[in-house]
């Protein structure tokens, strides 16, 4: 099992959420999240003051999947959410070394 870290932008949130649909992923955690990466955040002009916001509202998508499906995953996810532009996202990829169902005590794939 392999666990995806996904860190997007949050207007590609529900476009993201199609495409996991789509390939049968069956659970994600969402969670609105604060970063900044090689962008280093923006530059604005506020009441003629200039402004820079170093850490960048973003949105982090989780979820565990079998291992077969991780590459298929990835370019998927990659064409769907892909502006072109610093900022896009990463993709982090953990290994998961079991999951166990809270209700049931099952454990392993099955569980996902």
């Amino acid at each position: 099992m392999k666990k995806l870290e996904m860190i997007i932008r949050p207007e590609k949130l529900e476009d993201l959420k199609e495409v996991l649909d789509q390939i049968g992923v069956n659970g994600m955690t969402v969670s609105t999240v604060m970063g900044c990466g090689h962008q280093r955040g923006i530059k604005d002009i506020y009441r003629g003051a200039e402004l820079t916001i170093n850490l960048l509202h973003k949105v982090k998508v989780e979820t565990v999947v079998v291992d077969d499906m991780v590459e298929d995953i990835i370019q998927k996810v990659r064409e769907t959410v892909s502006t072109g532009n610093v900022g896009d996202g990463k993709i982090f990829v953990y290994n998961v070394e079991s999951a166990v169902r809270i209700r049931t005590g099952e454990r392993g794939d099955k569980v996902i």
